[in-house]
């Protein structure tokens, strides 16, 4: 005897209102407790390698120190990919591992193939740093220090020293950035001429300081029966004392450091600074540790910066900036806001058809009995409130009320034939249960192989598919335990909802009655749903013609394809834009803040800006836009940068361009990736891509990452003679580098104070080494003591080089990027890939995927194979279940139909065909098919019940058009607010909801007409197939 829920559940109501409140209660306490994201947290393993060297050009590091660092490591196992990036004295190589990696195993293969290799680097590079990449995103929280009364440097060394400490001790903050400020640093700047008339190098002069200026221990000793240490102190305690070094000469003799040159304690060489609204500022960025909650460390932050005030001298300020938390709360809401619309809209739908508040109470119940629970699987499986996890439950409203009222619809139907409510919740139980199983069943098997598909998209999706399915599994309970038992006790038999004549869009629709006791609801004839009866009585008639109509409308929708944009993640309106400006290489950091200038007074013009940040480097700058709260202006985002964009083309000799927001590594909305070993091929190809790309319509702010050439003073030694007077090539390198950046950082000497170390940095003056004569007349030490002048053993010339590189996986890649504007990302990606230049890409010169197109390439493609397993668990599902293998052909007979009318809206509509439109069609997968589940399983009850097969047919469609009516527009309904996109952010999900929308819309009208069609065909196909293995082939059934 098989155990009946349902039954037990009427029976024993106690148990079930229990267990329901247990769940409800600790689900509540841990939705409280759940973190706060945008996204899922994915954790790629990554490691970067850096190693930094003065002076270097790119070109250098690159064969030097690049290549065989990536040569180095590329015997490591796991590595999916590596990107390197080198520039003037730095270079930089990621490592991103493929998922699951062991990150502290990773990064210890990794550092002990680079000490395997350091002997092979150059000797001067300062040693490489290796380690694990551990912040996750861009800032968290941007703070601006400000005073009235302290200096830049004392405002910089506060951030450095005090504020910086105390916010790394925040849970999940992984590294505090300061944006502008100056480093100290005691300058001696010498004279070239005077140390020339004196014999002695720059070089030499910064090694006696460094062997004079430091402090040793001296060992130990015992006076007045204690022990002492011994500590030898030869740092000056100050600039003055600094001065009266005695420098030893070479011919003999010894001159003060003073009679040198200038000792000044100032400031560093100002390489990168920051502007609020133009006005020059320091600040700090807060970065997070991967796998911390974005908005948890934003509060920690907060807290802390207020208790950190309380310390604070009182005239320092630290004033807010920047907060990437209020996105995520903006998000959070809006996504919070669909789901509690999405709820009330279903109900209302409900209450419109039941009539009743008891029946509509009852369904509305599986709502928070399906949601509310779910929050704590979701904190057991550490999962964040996020766009996937709340995007889920919002989506999941109609199908979560779907079984529920499955089950009450039911229940009035046996109570209008005069059964008590009691008798009407056992037998209907009994009667649906296997469909609204099933149903629950289809949804789980849908989202399973999603949520685990792997890679990235994998990790993404995970936390969306097992949310879906915990909370299906969840209202499946609520249906079967829940519903009955309320149904028992609540539902009254004399109530007349559940009869008369319900008009909703013109249509009437009628409670069918049957059986004794049934109330009299009108004669046999206007009893159900007449239009639909006569229409599917058609349908059965003229079975080809249904069949072509629908295979009609199928083969139309794909032939839509083509129309339909496709894309990927649009940006959504936060009220956030990032500017990148880039100026000619060779530009100084004068020449960056004018144009920053410039720009920032276009910007700040448009009244919807609230605030300009901008980051100034050598070449480059970065502008971060607040615009005002989205209530207070008229235009999105995306209408404020095409507004500003042509304004700025009143800059000359910059190129200025807004930075997409979407996933993915690219600095704009398209990117076109190509690499080679072959410098010159790869720029040349790039160089062509770039001039067509520019003519092509909608790509705006066309650029290459090639770099243009830097200027440069190439010193390029003689052998000969550098050979016949004793000089070797390191001692000229050496002796250029230390006369005009001074000496590795970790050689410096040091100017010691009780709370740090200020550098002690030596060089020539800086007005004399803008004599090109300065540096030719400089001295290079030889190996016999003699000092011979560099124009002696070198050649002297300008010329140029590149001023940035750019590797991935061992080779030199070039991106040409652009912006989108009226273009989607898939037609403009296919009509790049036309161009004549990539049909007809020189040897060597191949396109690598990246950016968002990279990413969307491999969420297809993952996509694909998780939709197959998906069909595959449906069908191998209501196999089981219905012990049948061709009864589930006829139900999963409604998912092509479902894609077209998906792709039909889509069109209209004109929304791409990217991510979140394909989580939608997933969707409509599973909940597209419990309308068939419902039309088949009463079809084959009936059956078995003794009617015929066009009787069962009719008699299913008609009693099961009000629950399936019912159902399908909760559904349509519950997507409504994300279709409307109103709420901050809702312009990415949107594609989603219209998807789900038309899909679903368009699937229920053809299944509720095919799909009785469709089990026509396969239940006559099954009884020939089983006449012909009773009877035999090539005769004839004898009945």
């Amino acid at each position: 005897m098989s155990f009946n829920i349902s039954a037990w559940s009427i029976k024993k109501p106690v148990p079930t209102i229990v267990l329901f409140l247990i769940l409800t209660v600790v689900g509540w306490f841990s939705f409280i407790s759940l973190g706060i994201d945008i996204n899922p947290n994915i954790d790629i393993p990554t490691v970067l390698i850096k190693v930094t060297q003065p002076g270097a050009g790119p070109a250098e590091l690159e064969s030097q120190v690049t290549k065989k660092i990536e040569d180095a490591v590329a015997g490591l196992g796991n590595i999916d990919f590596m990107v390197s990036t080198v520039s003037d004295g730095n270079s930089t190589t990621t490592i991103n591992f493929v998922l699951g990696t062991n990150s502290d195993r990773a990064t210890n293969d990794v550092r002990n193939a680079i000490a395997q290799i350091r002997q092979d680097l150059p000797q001067d590079i300062n040693d490489p740093v290796v380690e694990r990449l551990d912040f996750a995103g861009g800032p968290v929280i941007t703070y601006a220090v400000k005073s009235d009364r302290r200096s830049v440097e004392e405002l910089s060394n506060l951030v450095d020293q005090t504020i910086s400490r105390a916010l790394l001790g925040v849970r999940g903050v992984a590294q505090i950035q300061r944006i502008g400020g100056v480093d100290r640093e005691i300058r001696i700047n010498l004279n070239p001429n005077r140390l020339q008339s004196l014999g002695i190098t720059a070089t030499q002069v910064n090694d006696q300081i460094r062997t004079l200026n430091i402090n040793l221990p001296g060992g130990r000793a015992e006076v007045g029966g204690s022990e002492q240490s011994i500590r030898t102190l030869g740092s000056a305690t100050s600039v003055d004392i600094l001065k009266t070094y005695e420098i030893l000469l070479p011919q003999g003799g010894s001159v003060p450091l003073s009679s040198l040159g200038t000792i000044e304690d100032k400031f560093g060489d100002v390489r990168q600074a920051a502007t609020l609204n133009n006005q020059p500022v320091v600040a700090f960025q807060v970065l997070r540790s991967t796998g911390s909650v974005l908005v948890t460390v934003e509060q920690g932050v907060k807290a802390a910066v207020k208790e950190l005030e309380k310390t604070l001298p009182a005239d320092v300020k630290l004033d807010l900036i920047f907060t990437r938390a209020d996105i995520v709360r903006q998000s959070y809401q809006s996504t919070i806001d669909e789901l509690i619309q999405a709820s009330l809209l279903a109900v209302i739908v409900i209450l419109v058809f039941l009539r009743d508040w008891r029946a509509t109470l009852i369904t509305a119940v599986a709502l928070p009995l399906s949601i509310i629970p779910t929050f704590a699987v979701q904190q057991a499986l550490g999962y964040t409130l996020n766009n996937m996890t709340l995007l889920a439950l919002a989506l999941a409203v109609g199908n979560l009320v779907d079984d529920a009222v499955v089950e009450i619809e039911n229940m009035e139907r046996h109570i209008a034939m005069g059964k008590s409510a009691w008798e009407a919740a056992f037998e209907s139980s009994d009667e649906v249960g296997l469909a609204v199983i099933a149903s629950s069943a289809t949804i789980i098997a849908v989202f399973m192989p999603v949520a685990f598909m792997g890679g990235i998209p994998g990790q993404f999706f995970q936390p969306f598919g097992v949310t879906v399915a915990v909370s299906t599994i969840f209202s499946t309970l609520v249906a079967r335990m829940v519903t009955p038992m309320m149904g028992a006790y609540l539902l009254k038999e004399e109530r007349r909802g559940a009869g008369g004549v319900i008009k909703i869009f013109n249509f009437k629709f009628t409670l069918p009655g049957g059986g004794n006791g049934s109330r009299k609801l009108g004669d046999d004839k206007h009893q159900g749903f007449q239009p639909y009866r006569s229409l599917l009585q058609w349908a059965l008639r003229h079975r080809l013609t249904t069949m072509a109509i629908a295979l009609a409308f199928f083969i139309a929708s794909l032939m839509l394809v083509p129309l339909i944009p496709k894309g990927f993640v649009d940006d959504g309106d936060f009220g956030i834009s990032n500017v990148s400006i880039e100026l000619p290489p060779g530009s100084t950091l004068s020449d960056v803040n004018k144009v920053v200038t410039q720009a920032t007074d276009i910007i700040r013009k448009d009244p919807v800006v609230e605030r300009v940040l901008a980051t100034e480097e050598i070449d480059s700058a970065t502008l971060s836009i607040n615009l005002k709260p989205r209530e207070e202006r008229n235009i999105s985002q995306k209408q404020f940068e095409d507004r500003v964009r042509p304004d700025f083309e009143q800059i000359p000799g910059a190129r200025i361009s807004f930075q997409s927001q979407s996933p993915g590594d690219s600095r704009k909305g398209l990117s076109i990736v190509l690499r080679s070993e072959n410098p010159q091929a790869l720029t040349q190809a790039a160089d062509a891509l770039e001039k067509q790309m520019r003519s092509l319509r909608g790509l705006v702010e066309v650029s290459s990452t090639a770099s243009l050439v830097k200027p440069e003073i190439l010193v390029i030694p003689n052998p000969q003679r550098a050979a016949d007077l004793g000089v070797t090539v390191q001692a000229i390198a050496r002796t250029a580098s230390l006369a005009t950046i001074g000496d590795n950082e970790s050689n410096l000497a040091k100017f010691n104070l009780s709370d740090r170390q200020i550098p002690i940095r030596v060089q020539i003056d800086p007005k004399a080494r803008a004599d090109i004569n300065t540096i030719t007349n400089l001295q290079v030490p030889s190996q016999n003591g003699r000092l011979i002048p560099l124009i002696a053993v070198a050649d002297i010339r300008f010329g140029s080089g590149p001023a940035t590189i750019n590797r991935y996986d061992r080779a030199r890649q070039v991106a040409v990027e652009a912006n989108l504007q009226g273009i989607s990302l898939g037609e403009a990606v296919e009509t790049i890939n036309k161009l004549p230049v990539m049909q007809n890409l020189p040897p060597g010169v191949v396109q690598q995927p990246s950016g968002s197109a990279k990413i969307m390439q491999e969420i297809f493609g993952r996509f694909g194979g998780a939709l197959g397993l998906a069909l595959m668990c449906i069908y191998a599902i209501l196999v089981l279940l219905y012990n049948n293998f061709l009864h589930p052909l006829s139900i999963m007979a409604a998912l092509p139909f479902c894609l077209g009318g998906a792709l039909v809206t889509l069109m209209v509509a004109q929304k791409p065909l990217g991510l979140y439109a394909l989580i939608g069609i997933i969707l409509l997968l599973g909940i597209v098919t419990k309308n068939s589940i419902l039309l088949v399983d009463y079809t084959i009850i009936n059956m078995q019940q003794g009617k015929t097969q066009r009787q069962a047919l009719i008699e299913s469609g008609v009693s099961r058009l009000r629950p399936i009516m019912m159902t399908s527009l909760a559904t349509i309904a519950g997507t409504l607010p994300l279709a409307l996109g109103i709420g901050a952010g809702s312009e990415v999900r949107q594609p989603m909801g219209i998807a789900i929308m038309g899909g679903f819309t368009t699937s229920t009208l053809l299944t509720l007409v095919v799909v009785p069609v469709i089990f026509s065909y396969i239940d006559n196909f099954q009884n020939w197939i089983m006449d012909r293995l009773h009877y035999g082939f090539g005769k004839k059934p004898s009945r």
